[in-house]
């Protein structure tokens, strides 16, 4: 029996990106029984997953993880984090350890140079790469997401969105990575379904001033605000029961993603060709994404994460967005 251990302390999009690796690896390893280490505050996005044979979490204490990690001898690391924080753990717990290869002086050239050396290839297949030297091969299955069946936040809609609705993901966690909230309003009075805003606490204020407007601009709209209101579990189950879903680049687009859900998706300072846009395995899948974009800016990407505000005082990438086409992908 292979013992194996997947370490991605952070965060949803990038932990959901790694779920491709945690079923080949626990499909095509003989015997194979799995660990994967994050840290406790994304636990929903891997307890149910049935691939992982046992989780472990990391709160504040560190060194308390890596006793309890070393007494289970493990045969393999896979660490797909590749930071400091990964490199004290495998430093400690031993173990044979395949690491990986994050590209940062190439994301850095693009970032800041603009040039583009990194690899046509999405950051899912760099992943496997890792373990390719295991013997295990991509599966072409796209992404995995589990909500247990007592989790189904599509119950607490309103009784007209059962005919159908779209998933409007409507925050971020770098403010140049969201449309503002203008623009966000123009699409949803363009869209002639209903639609379901989804985002966290800190989008809830903006979601309320959105959905007020539009009380104003018609009272046929239905706009259903869910931002704040959920836990991350019901937030996927509304995702789930979809018939679309608009998101920005968050772990939210790569939750729709895992559902084999159409996804269109709005791209501000990050670009797709960071290797980080919705990821469906098989080609068969692809045409269930749209990317959204300004295209030919000099300043994109001004980062790989995001800022505050635009460095440039412009916000040109989400200024000059083409809601237009949003709306008719939507519709």
């Amino acid at each position: 029996m292979a013992k194996v251990l997947i370490i991605r302390f952070s965060s949803i999009g990038d932990i959901v990106l790694t779920s491709a690796v945690v079923r080949c690896v626990k499909n095509q390893l003989e015997n194979a029984e799995v660990h994967y280490v994050t840290k406790l505050k994304y636990k929903d996005l891997v307890e149910h997953n049935p691939y992982i044979d046992k989780k472990h979490y990391l709160d504040t204490n560190l060194r308390k993880l890596t006793s309890e990690l070393a007494k289970e001898k493990f045969d393999y690391i896979i660490d797909l984090h590749h930071n400091l924080r990964s490199l004290i753990v495998k430093s400690r717990i031993g173990g044979k350890s395949y690491s990986f290869n994050k590209l940062n002086f190439e994301k850095w050239m693009l970032v800041n140079l603009k040039v583009n050396k990194l690899p046509q290839k999405h950051i899912v297949d760099r992943y496997m790469d890792t373990v390719k030297k295991l013997g295990v091969e991509n599966d072409e299955k796209g992404l995995d997401f589990f909500v247990p069946n007592s989790v189904n936040a599509v119950n607490d809609l309103p009784e007209n969105y059962g005919n159908g609705y779209i998933a409007f993901a409507i925050g971020a966690l770098h403010n140049t990575k969201k449309l503002p909230l203008s623009k966000i309003l123009s699409i949803c009075k363009k869209i002639n379904k209903p639609i379901v805003l989804l985002g966290d606490s800190n989008d809830r204020e903006g979601a309320i001033n959105i959905v007020e407007d539009l009380g104003s601009f018609t009272k046929m709209k239905l706009v259903y605000n869910a931002c704040g209101r959920y836990s991350l579990l019901e937030t996927a189950s509304i995702i789930q029961g979809a018939e679309k879903v608009i998101a920005h680049d968050t772990g939210l687009m790569h939750i729709a993603a895992a559902f084999k859900k159409e996804v269109i998706s709005i791209w501000g300072n990050t670009v797709p060709e960071l290797g980080m846009y919705p990821y469906f395995g098989s080609q068969s899948e692809t045409g269930k994404s749209h990317i959204i974009e300004v295209k030919d800016l000099s300043c994109r990407p001004c980062s790989k994460l995001g800022y505050e505000k635009c460095p440039k005082d412009h916000f040109d990438c989400m200024e000059k967005i083409n809601l237009e086409s949003i709306a008719e992908l939507a519709n």
